[in-house]
């Protein structure tokens, strides 16, 4: 599942975990990622002492055995360096996760000041999406107005049985959270479910909306692939 910071991403895990049949992994590029590019981001020390930081390494992981029929893997964007061998991806199925950049945006400059657009992953997963070839493409706009209907079309897409078990999830985290979800997952730990569908989008003014302006053509190309 390839999204950006702020699409529903850490929801989405705690759907599949709660199927039942799945492993789920949360960003594990992340730590090689900080390492490589020496971006400095919340908790960062903390994040490097916490996961493997040679990306050959992490990608050997995603492709390796597990006991689950399921290995769900949440992925962001931009924690995937073009120069990093994507040979992994071969062994996949890629589902792209989408957002409107105004709602992305609001929500990501309120957990960290001044995101350039490299922080937000669009450029990245339009990347992503054209390396692999395509995939699923759904939006969060779309789940959250209808989590039913629209995890049982990803279900289908996927080839996996649906269950209504992926709308609801334990309140408190999950024991697969990177060990930043201290700073980023607040809400959602106190969530059970999916959030009801979304108000109108939020009025950028100034480098925000110049920032969504530049993120746009990227959304919408994907956009133009979304199931419904």
């Amino acid at each position: 599942m390839w999204s950006g910071p702020r699409n529903l991403s850490t929801a989405m895990m705690y759907s599949f975990a709660a199927r039942g049949d799945t492993r789920v992994v949360d960003e594990p590029f992340y730590a090689a990622y900080l390492a490589a590019t020496g971006v400095d981001h919340p908790m960062r020390a903390e994040v490097l002492a916490s996961q493997a930081q040679d990306p050959a390494a992490v990608a050997n992981s995603l492709i390796s055995p597990v006991s689950e029929p399921i290995f769900y893997q949440k992925h962001m964007t931009h924690h995937m360096l073009s120069s990093w061998s994507g040979r992994w991806m071969d062994h996949v199925t890629h589902v792209f996760l989408i957002r409107h950049p105004a709602r992305v945006i609001a929500s990501y400059a309120r957990k960290r000041e001044a995101p350039v657009l490299d922080d937000l992953g669009f450029e990245q997963q339009a990347r992503i999406f054209d390396q692999v070839g395509g995939g699923i493409v759904i939006d969060s706009a779309d789940i959250r107005a209808n989590p039913a209907g629209m995890l049982q079309l990803l279900c289908h897409a996927l080839g996996i049985p649906w269950t209504p078990n992926m709308l609801n999830w334990p309140a408190g985290g999950h024991a697969a959270d990177g060990v930043w979800a201290a700073h980023w997952y607040n809400a959602v730990h106190a969530s059970t479910g999916f959030d009801g569908a979304e108000g109108p989008l939020p009025q950028l003014t100034g480098r925000y909306a110049e920032l969504a302006d530049a993120a746009m053509p990227r959304y919408q190309a994907l956009a133009a692939h979304k199931i419904t």
